[in-house]
């Protein structure tokens, strides 16, 4: 499957192989609904009512009890997974590997994780506006088809629209959903989740790399900003590091209280991590 990859993009074929080999050597876990019905998970025995199924019936207790019980099951739910990742030019960044770069790797392991559970899902791109990256699919070639799509999109001179993408998820989106929204979420104070997440299930990954919040002491250089694509010289002292510390921290308490208050749950991963016992652990609680 992943030789045409494997020799146009070399790194991407790794990435894709460490994500399938991480996804598939882990138990995620399995989407079992609280709602009882025909599935694997045994709840309970009960007496037969009108319009059970005589295939549930446990003949053995029945025998000894005297009357008919049926085996009740928890139900396996089919999730519908929407994989959304934030990508505008702040993305274009990282000290270790760029934060595209790891957004892309987290997308994987979501997707491949999809496949391994038989769910469908489908992939948004976020930034101005939300458009269709991959239609809904349960299928191997479609994780390929996302990473691939994802890689080869250009974030350079793209701006992020909270208001937009917040309002665009909740009409865009009909089916319910487990609704993955990844990015680096800096300046998110326009990001309102609360009304999408009573819709849908919302799981928010935060992707920084630590430059970001712990800058190091460069004295002057040139910045040349990825979203406005813009230059000017800034020099990076001790001020300066310690103020832009400060504010990545208050943006980032703001944003994790109103996350907390719209019970959505969210993890941060590093451009330095191996991000997938973060995102598995969270894909474990869904």
């Amino acid at each position: 499957m992943l030789k045409s990859l494997l020799s146009s993009n070399k790194p991407l074929a790794l990435m894709l192989i460490k994500a399938q080999k991480e996804v598939f050597s882990k138990i995620v876990g399995d989407n079992n609904s609280r709602n009882k019905g025909s599935g694997y998970d045994f709840v309970e025995l009960r007496e037969y009512e009108s319009g059970d199924d005589i295939k549930h019936i446990d003949w053995i207790i029945s025998s000894k009890m005297g009357k008919p019980h049926v085996k009740v099951f928890h139900q396996q739910k089919e999730l519908n997974v929407v994989i959304a990742p934030v990508l505008s030019g702040s993305v274009h960044f990282g000290t270790t590997i760029l934060k595209h770069e790891l957004i892309n790797e987290v997308c994987a392991l979501i997707a491949y994780s999809c496949v391994k559970q038989n769910d469908p899902f489908e992939s948004l791109i976020c930034n101005n506006d939300v458009t269709l990256n991959t239609k809904r699919t349960k299928q191997l070639f479609g994780v390929r088809t996302l990473v691939e799509k994802i890689a080869s999109y250009d974030v350079l001179g793209k701006d992020t629209d909270w208001k937009c993408i917040s309002q665009k998820l909740f009409t865009q989106l009909k089916q319910r959903s487990l609704l993955f929204l990844i990015g680096d979420f800096l300046d998110a104070k326009e990001l309102e989740l609360g009304a999408l997440s009573v819709k849908h299930e919302v799981i928010v990954i935060i992707i920084r790399d630590k430059f970001e919040e712990e800058p190091a002491l460069l004295g002057e250089i040139n910045i040349t900003d990825p979203s406005t694509q813009l230059s000017s010289y800034v020099t990076i002292n001790k001020t300066t590091a310690q103020s832009i510390t400060k504010k990545v921290l208050e943006e980032d308490q703001y944003l994790y209280k109103k996350l907390k208050r719209s019970g959505i749950r969210f993890v941060k991963v590093y451009t330095d991590e191996n991000p997938a016992e973060k995102v598995f652990s969270l894909m474990r609680s869904v």
